[in-house]
């Protein structure tokens, strides 16, 4: 009997290593989903810009594009989700310059034009490669930056704020922490499985001390409504949540012109309160 439960608790201890090892491996292509085609540039968009190369401290070099407004001193800083590149985010970038910004927008490495591999601290190093691009070599004060993050761009925006303390912070449609989306998505397995991510945007925002605007969609069918009032509620004050109406990739525009009037009293309150 003791040799059988032996063989037992042997042949469920191989199982769980055996699938904590292809999930590790697996982990990258469950989450990481960048094209390397650059469908559009700014150009096509009717936005004047420049292609920036920033070097990230590990030493691959990233790609991005600044669209300057000379009638501005505020920046703001562009973090994109999990998919696709830069070249995917025109009706963003379009927004921004309507608001009057001047705008930095980088691909992570491992998509569109950047070198190297998709990664958790490896999205931290570009975040910094793009903020460093802004302050040292723009001359753009920290307090006139804002750092927005949409979806897994919030995971990366939030850790980025808390460690740089930017003047304006815009969270959309993020998650709470990647534990929480393997719950949601695999209940049973994320029990028994190491984590190689972390991207926990809640242990990053308790962080910040800048004024924090969170938006998110009840329709969100990717990330729940639940994870924006959670990434709300472990905000620090001064704060707002906006609700948006549509879908996890077109909320944003399913809310115009509701979403853009809403970014333009966000920044200009933040700019009262530096």
């Amino acid at each position: 009997m003791k040799k059988v439960s032996a063989t037992v608790i042997s042949v469920i201890l191989v199982s769980v290593i055996g699938l904590n090892l292809v999930y590790y491996v697996q982990q990258p292509r469950m989450l990481f989903f960048p094209t390397r085609d650059m469908q559009k540039t700014p150009k096509d968009w009717g936005l004047a810009y420049e292609d920036v190369y920033l070097d990230s401290s590990n030493g691959n070099r990233i790609h991005g594009w600044f669209m300057p407004n000379s009638k501005s001193n505020r920046a703001i800083l562009f973090f994109h989700g999990n998919g696709g590149n830069i070249s995917h985010r025109g009706d963003s970038l379009v927004i921004f310059s309507r608001l009057g910004l001047n705008v930095l927008i980088v691909d992570y490495q491992g998509y569109g034009n950047s070198e190297g591999r998709p990664g958790e601290q490896e999205f931290n190093d570009d975040a910094h490669a793009a903020f460093r691009e802004l302050t040292e070599k723009r001359g753009f004060i920290k307090e006139n930056i804002v750092v927005f993050g949409r979806s897994l761009g919030g995971a990366v925006a939030s850790r980025l704020a808390a460690e740089t303390q930017p003047g304006t912070v815009i969270l959309e449609s993020t998650f709470s922490s990647i534990s929480d989306m393997a719950a949601r998505f695999f209940p049973l397995m994320s029990k028994f499985v190491v984590q190689r991510y972390h991207f926990n945007t809640i242990e990053q925002v308790r962080k910040i001390n800048s004024p924090v605007l969170v938006l998110h969609s009840r329709s969100d069918e990717i990330i729940p409504f639940a994870s924006g009032e959670q990434v709300y509620l472990a905000a620090n004050k001064p704060k707002l949540f906006v609700e948006m109406t549509g879908d996890h990739n077109n909320g944003f525009l399913n809310t115009q012109p509701g979403y853009e009037q809403v970014l333009a009293k966000f920044l200009e309150i933040s700019k009262q309160n530096p």
